[in-house]
């Protein structure tokens, strides 16, 4: 075996045409070609699965059991295989716990940071915290009021899993008779029995007194009465471990704790606080995270502008668009409102943003114990009348939100809802006390905070590396040592691969798939492993291309640390610095799957058969248009966007034109164009329940008809979704099969062909085709069904043949293949040919949703836009379409995107790809740089009026293409 190669012989997964080759080790690999060719089938689906497979091959068959039996690729052999780790862009999590911080690991060391060398102090007065004897415990007891009724707790387990019959044993033991249980009172003779799987708190019960005003201190009844409650305290803090609990039971309804610790406590009596430990610190973790929302730092709350979406519209319009709230004349909500309005003065006829903020909060919020007179109108013509409170319509939809046990129900009123910081938290997700320790001045949601260029500037300050006296004393030093190395190594790898504008409470949500991919990729250079295979899935997504050296130096550094790296791109300068390229083709789809040419890049440049050389050496170019459009002279003005790190900007969009939104990462293109401008045209033109972020106003919306937002969201989450049914493809051939006389034999409807309903599926699988299976710790993976194979269908559905061709059959085809195969059916045909103009030739149509990438997923969209009857009046938004496409495919997007453009729409686009910028009618450059030091429009302009703008990053690079372009 040759211990210098990983060598690959026979792959046939998908596509694969059975081919044989020899990767480098130790080496950055790259793999390239057009879309649908094989890049992945070879990366991820061969290489990848079959290293996969093999370490969990070498795992106990105790651990097998959980995990299942992984299939092999087919594939005849693969040797030299090393442990492999792919680092993809489908691993984005939406777990709104997850942020940056977590995800990296740098927030579980500042967590250990600031309980080992943390300051406390008082969350109420701000004062530092010291620790309090048990004779000052008895002092503050001491000083309630006269008759207190007071319960002694001593903690024994806090938040800890298990069934704790030992502990309710040893409290019997030591003589106590009741405790404390998850904050009920139990007799220690007959405990619960607690759930094993779920947290646990034990308090013993020490001591119960009611607290007396003595007249006389030194009286035998005080004495003997500080005597008592001085003996229980000792003994709680005993039992507690230096903490005791104070019960305050006075007021039955409203009993309170008061913790005391020896430790910790504010010296003006505001209580103590826990002994500091890292899950102090973890909103994760119920000892750490805010009570109120239980650490999520937001509250689903319903939103006034949402439950009133246009607010021109007057309250006899019908301005409250809720559910449950009818817009009839004749409905009771309507004369209950009208009621209201008479009663309180309001003008039923006015626009509601015409209504002062009071008389709005009364049909909010409701009339209070104020009664109000409804008239109404019965069936046999009389009337009548009643006094009744007005309850308010947001008051309405969050009682019935809270009573209601219909999901459909539940899911209708949250779309009137949005997330609103927690009123008890701020946001900041963790309980008060967590927030008062600092460390040099600042609490650990204030480092948070802090964009990842600063922190490095706060870790040197505590070692005082930055030229001042360090924050740190020496034994703090000592102890901090360790722990802000760690920090400082992972805050260096994220400013490597270009993140340095993100800060680590960034939930991980809202990550796009590039940032989140270079996330992991920063992760693993931490871990320092060496002898890998790591397996990356373009990591030059959302980069611009200043941040793109930064990207590469760290691809060599994890390869010079030993590693191998085998990168699925179509970025030219990831190309160029490669040591090795395999690139793919020579077509997609059934004419892919082979290797065109391998070898060094200067060897793919010259080779005679590789479009990719063709590109890269510069022999073939996308050309430049031969006008810049001038538009048709209408704009739509955004004024005074703020929303994230937007500075007050107004930016003006020409209509009729092609534009790019350009600007290094996190300089606010997304912002811009989707948290303002898209979600408020959404909301006014669409009636969608979109908050938009923060602005003034958008002018000009009168100048087109409709905003369509093209993303990169999955078209569906299951396999039950595919690019047939989300196009209509699929309603067309259902018809067609249903028309066929085997069908009207047998009596078969359109519904017998489809997979989602009872009849014509395969009732094994549901007509998914395949069966999850949980991988515990692994990702689940998806087999095929032992019964339809993977065809979706049952015996019978099967036996309808078109062509020669089964419903399964056809599914199964290309997009290529379904055109020839229905080319006398026009509107079928229609659809099918959108498909292929955006590069989704190669596509299966009945492929599920699930194995799109983002950029597939992104294009079935554009298809079915396409597919659309034009308007000529349409705002189309793309985020990065050049995803995952190679330059040739780029060529063909140009051309389907001018097209729109030349039926009179608007497309506006957030691109790095230097291809799409230079073809553009119109450019909006943002930064200068990303975070704070962003949000702001540098230069508006044609491409060759941001080129010759010197302080535009992207009018550098933009300046030596356009120049290579006119050349070539």
């Amino acid at each position: 075996m040759s211990h210098d190669k990983i060598i690959v012989r026979g792959a046939r997964e998908h596509n694969l045409k059975n081919i044989d080759v020899d990767i480098p080790r130790d080496k950055l690999v790259v793999i390239t070609g057009l879309s649908g060719s094989g890049k992945s089938s070879l990366a991820f689906d061969t290489i990848f699965a079959e290293g996969q497979r093999r370490y969990v091959e070498s795992l106990s068959a105790y651990a097998r059991q959980f995990l299942g039996q992984m299939e092999k690729p087919d594939v005849d052999q693969i040797e030299g295989l090393s442990p492999a780790v792919s680092i993809d862009q489908k691993g984005v999590s939406s777990n709104p716990r997850s942020t940056v911080g977590t995800v990296t690991e740098i927030y579980d060391y500042l967590r250990l940071l600031y309980a080992r060398v943390g300051h406390p102090h008082c969350p109420i007065c701000g004062e530092p915290l010291k620790a309090q004897s048990a004779q000052q415990i008895v002092e503050e007891i001491e000083a309630m009021p006269d008759g207190s009724r007071v319960q002694i707790l001593a903690p024994r387990i806090r938040d800890r899993k298990g069934r704790h019959e030992r502990i309710f044993e040893e409290i019997r033991n030591e003589g106590f008779v009741r405790a404390r249980v998850n904050g009920e009172i139990i007799e220690v003779d007959s405990p619960p029995e607690l759930d094993r799987y779920k947290m646990h708190t034990i308090e013993v019960v020490v001591d119960r007194l009611v607290i007396r005003d003595h007249d006389d201190p030194d009286s035998e009844e005080a004495s003997s009465a500080r005597s008592r409650l001085t003996d229980s305290i000792e003994t709680a803090l005993r039992i507690g471990e230096g903490v005791v609990i104070v019960n305050d039971v006075t007021d039955q309804d409203n009993p309170f704790d008061k913790l005391f610790s020896e430790a910790l406590a504010c010296p003006f009596g505001h209580g103590s606080i826990p002994e500091l430990e890292p899950r102090t610190f973890s909103f994760n973790n119920p000892y750490g995270a805010c009570e109120e929302c239980q650490g999520l730092g937001s509250k689903l709350e319903l939103d006034p502008e949402l439950v009133v979406p246009n607010e021109s519209l007057s309250l006899a319009d019908g301005a409250i668009a809720a559910n449950g709230w009818p817009q009839g004349q004749d409905s009771y909500t309507m004369r209950m409102l009208e009621s209201v309005c008479k009663a309180f003065g309001i003008d039923f006829h006015a626009p509601w943003r015409n209504l002062t903020q009071e008389q709005q909060s009364v049909i909010l919020y409701g009339t209070g114990n104020r009664r109000v007179r409804v008239t109404y109108e019965r069936h046999d013509g009389a009337f009548r009348a009643y006094d009744t409170q007005f309850e308010g319509v947001i008051n309405n939809l969050q009682r019935r939100y809270m009573e209601t046990t219909s999901d459909w129900m539940r899911a209708r009123i949250e779309e009137m809802m949005s997330e609103r910081p927690c009123p008890a938290c701020q946001g900041k997700r963790l309980r008060p006390h967590a927030l008062a320790v600092t460390v040099n001045a600042m609490s650990i949601y204030d480092v948070t905070q802090l964009p990842v260029k600063h922190l490095v500037d706060w870790v040197n300050g505590l070692r005082g590396i930055n030229g001042k006296p360090p924050a740190l004393n020496e034994r703090e030093q000592t102890i901090a040592r360790q722990i802000l190395k760690e920090i400082e190594s992972r805050v260096y790898f994220l400013q490597d691969v270009g993140l340095d504008y993100l800060n680590l409470s960034r939930s991980a949500g809202t990550l796009s798939g590039g940032e989140a991919q270079r996330i992991r990729l920063a992760t693993q250079i931490g871990s320092r492993l060496t002898g890998v295979l790591y397996v990356l899935d373009e990591p030059s997504i959302g980069l611009h291309q200043r941040d793109n050296d930064r990207l590469l130096a760290t691809l060599e550094g994890l390869r010079d640390l030993g590693n191998t790296l085998l990168v699925v791109e179509h970025d030219e300068d990831t190309m160029h610095h490669a040591d090795w390229i395999i690139d793919m083709g020579p077509g997609a789809g059934e004419h892919g799957g082979q290797v065109v040419a391998e070898g060094t890049p200067a060897e793919i440049c010259v080779h005679p058969d590789s479009i990719t050389g063709a590109f890269l050496s510069g022999r073939r170019k996308i050309p430049l248009p031969a006008t810049r459009r001038p538009g048709n002279g209408q704009f739509i003005t955004i004024y005074g966007a703020r929303e994230n790190n937007l500075k007050h900007i107004d930016a003006q969009v020409p209509l009729g034109k092609f534009i790019v939104i350009t600007g290094v990462s996190g300089s606010g293109k997304s912002t811009l164009m989707v948290e303002v401008l898209y979600k408020e045209l959404a909301r006014v033109m669409n009636g969608a329940r979109e908050r938009a972020g923060a602005h003034d106003r958008i002018e000009g919306l009168d100048a087109i008809d409709k905003i369509i937002n093209i993303d990169q969201s999955p078209i569906g989450r299951t396999p039950r979704s595919n690019p047939a049914t989300y196009t209509k493809v699929f309603d067309d051939i259902r018809v067609l099969f249903a028309e066929l006389p085997e069908s009207r034999i047998r009596g078969y409807t359109a519904g017998r062909f489809s997979f989602n309903v009872k009849g014509g599926r395969c009732e094994n699988c549901q007509g998914q085709g395949y069966l999850k299976v949980e991988m515990q710790f692994l990702a689940d993976i998806y087999v095929e069904c032992d019964v339809c194979h993977g065809t979706r269908y049952n015996r019978e559905t099967l036996q309808v043949r078109y062509k020669g061709k089964n419903i399964a059959e056809v599914l199964d085809m290309t997009v290529t293949e379904a055109l020839h195969f229905f080319e006398n059916f026009p509107n079928l045909n229609r659809k099918l040919e959108t498909l292929d103009a955006v590069g989704l030739g190669y596509v299966r149509i009945g492929q599920p949703a699930t194995t799109l990438s983002g950029g597939e997923a992104q294009r079935v969209k554009l298809s079915r836009e396409l597919g659309k009857r034009a308007t000529g009046q349409t705002l189309y938004v793309l985020d990065e379409p050049s995803t995952g496409l190679h330059a040739a495919d780029v060529e063909r997007l140009i051309q389907v995107l001018q097209t729109l453009v030349d039926n009179g729409n608007t497309v506006l686009i957030i691109e790095h790809n230097l291809d799409i910028i230079k073809v553009a009618d119109w450019i909006i450059d943002m930064g200068p740089e990303g975070g704070d030091a962003g949000g702001e429009i540098l230069i508006a302009g044609t491409p060759e009026e941001v080129a010759a703008y010197e302080p535009s990053f992207t009018g550098q690079y933009l300046r030596q293409y356009l120049h290579e372009t006119a050349q070539a």
